[in-house]
């Protein structure tokens, strides 16, 4: 397992993120990946039969993941030829803390936060534009919270554990794999008529490789609740009776868990682009969130990074004891 290389990269995010610098400058890894689904779409993409088009949408999902991944491999196979074994490791690092957005979802959170307190209802709504899909409009006070409370917990999954998981168990190359496979689901992987079937591949993909992030992410969260101002009770409770009513086979697991470890109702029926989604309540509390709500919120997912961080540490300490 690659710990000393994951806990390196996770203290790298957590002190620096991604700097804003450097993205306008040359973008992010998600962005390239971004580009070359953009050309694979255009490619192979389109109106065609059902059974041509999974075909076409694996052999895109093949392409999205090998290119990454084996520039990934050329790439380390240089730096350890040419390169010192202390610095390739800081090198794989850097780059690997590119793919955890620990500090980035916790900064977009916070900053709804802000927007409420700071300009109100509109300010709230411009905020939580940034971060979920839902019409914005339609939303109130307890509605933006509620919204980047599902996301924060939904992102703790994807954005956080997810790549850790697979860095620590894969290496760099496990981590971008994830990234590549998580980005094509997010652009192809939904049930538009264009994708139901060029997208099915990357869609059931990412619903495997996230399987033990989510089931993950809700422990962090339980085990955050101990902690004042959460309910390990209720997280637990929430998880064993909504988890599974989720319409996605992950994303209940956080949600469920940061739902019952606050005392609300997350999920539940959401409106995007004026169609009403109907989906299960996740927790039986209180729906009318308030500002303390997320405020709370991101004091549990701060301490459920830092439980991760030290359970890893932890790993790392056994491994080599």
């Amino acid at each position: 397992m690659f710990l000393s290389l994951t806990l390196c990269a996770l203290l790298i995010e957590a002190a620096f993120g991604y700097p804003n610098a450097i993205f306008r400058r040359i973008g992010h890894p998600v962005t390239w990946i971004g580009r070359l689904i953009t050309t694979l779409d255009h490619l192979l993409g389109g109106e065609k039969s059902i059974l041509r088009g999974r075909a076409c949408g694996l052999l895109a999902l093949g392409l999205i993941i090998a290119l990454p991944v084996g520039i990934t491999i050329a790439a380390q196979i240089l730096l350890h030829h040419f390169m010192p074994r202390g610095l390739c490791l800081s090198l794989e690092a850097l780059c690997a803390s590119t793919l955890i957005a620990q500090r980035a979802l916790h900064d977009h959170v916070r900053a709804v936060l802000t927007g409420l307190k700071q300009g109100g209802l509109a300010g709230g709504r411009r905020a939580v534009s940034q971060i979920v899909g839902r019409d914005p409009e339609t939303l109130d006070s307890a509605g933006i919270v509620r919204a980047a409370i599902e996301s924060l917990s939904e992102n703790f999954s994807d954005g956080v554990v997810a790549p850790v998981f697979w860095l620590a168990v894969f290496g760099l190359p496990g981590a971008v794999a994830y990234k590549a496979i998580n980005t094509a689901d997010s652009m192809i992987g939904h049930l538009s008529p264009r994708y139901r079937d060029f997208g099915r591949a990357a869609a059931l993909c990412d619903d495997c490789v996230n399987i033990p992030a989510s089931r993950l992410t809700a422990l962090w969260l339980c085990l955050a609740a101990l902690f004042p101002g959460g309910s390990v009770r209720g997280a637990i409770g929430a998880i064993r009776r909504d988890a599974a009513r989720h319409r996605s086979p992950n994303a209940g697991w956080p949600e469920a868990a940061m739902a019952g470890a606050l005392a609300l109702r997350l999920a539940g029926p959401r409106q995007y682009d004026g169609v009403v989604v109907a989906d299960s309540w996740m927790g039986n509390g209180r729906d009318d969130a308030g500002q303390q709500d997320l405020a709370r919120a991101l004091r549990l997912y701060r301490l459920g990074c830092l439980i991760q961080a030290i359970c890893l540490l932890g790993l790392l300490t056994g491994v080599n004891v």
